[in-house]
């Protein structure tokens, strides 16, 4: 019977032995040995960096600086220019006052409810400064009759006119006349039984325009101003198509500016 040889299983000598401690290597390669990568350090920024941001923040810094000091010394001279302008002209608002109205036409129909109304108005215009001229561009008048207070009235509208433009020169007195009027105005039934009672119409007057100012050669640009008449009445024709007397009620007139911002009227 033929012997069988198989290998030894002592190892040959060109395997080296591993060491006894050494422990010995998986296989296969785990997936964190397989895809593992350097942990991500961000980089401190470089000197010319450091240099490009100092140098953007600095201008900017100084581009505010400048500016905000450029913006006190405008409100510095403007300031300082006002005051002169003040101490040398000592300028004032120019007065209005309603010197004479009557009620030459007042006529409602019925049923219909129209109105036709025709008022006679005469405005006295003050100029107070001794060295200051005004500039007035065309005036639009409205009359309107305020709601009664009782309630048995609405408010109600008597018509509208116009003052030309004109040069109101310093320490003058103009005085302007104009007629103001309404044909055919559709009235509100409550308004006009309240209106057939009465002996006298309280009336209210407002005037819109620009107005600029004049010293020497100078010229400022033109702001809107508003008159606001109150406290007038008229009396009541009592006849109709008869006109009323007139009256002279020397009511004064305030006066305020109207600056107009975008699309708000203030």
């Amino acid at each position: 019977m033929a012997e069988r040889i198989y290998p030894s299983a002592k190892p040959s000598a060109a395997q080296p032995t591993p060491p006894p401690n050494a422990a010995a290597p998986s296989f296969p390669a785990t997936k964190g040995q397989a895809y593992s990568r350097p942990m991500y350090r961000p980089q401190p920024p470089s000197k010319q960096q450091r240099r490009r941001r100092r140098s953007g923040r600095g201008c900017c810094c100084s581009c505010c600086l400048w500016l905000t000091l450029i913006l006190v010394a405008a409100i510095f001279l403007a300031a300082i220019a006002g005051g002169a302008f003040y101490v040398l002209y000592r300028p004032h608002r120019p007065s209005f006052s309603v010197s004479s109205l009557r009620l030459a036409q007042l006529n409602l129909t019925s049923p219909a409810g129209l109105l036709a109304s025709r008022l006679d108005l005469s405005l006295s215009a003050r100029n107070p400064n001794d060295k200051i001229d005004f500039l007035y561009d065309p005036i639009s008048v409205s009359v309107s009759s305020p709601a009664s207070p009782d309630g048995g009235g609405g408010a109600l509208s008597l018509g509208e006119g116009s003052f030309p433009p004109f040069l109101h020169e310093a320490k003058n007195t103009t005085v302007l006349r104009t007629t103001v009027a309404s044909s055919g105005q559709s009235v509100d039934p409550s308004a006009a039984a309240d209106l057939k009672k009465r002996a006298t119409i309280p009336l209210r007057i407002e005037l819109d325009t620009r107005a600029g100012v004049k010293v020497g050669r100078l010229r400022t640009k033109r702001i809107g101003i508003r008159v606001s008449c109150q406290g007038l009445a008229v009396p009541v024709p009592k006849k109709k198509g008869a006109a009323g007397a007139a009256t002279t009620p020397d009511v004064s007139c305030k006066v305020k500016l109207r600056i107009k911002i975008w699309k708000w009227t203030f």
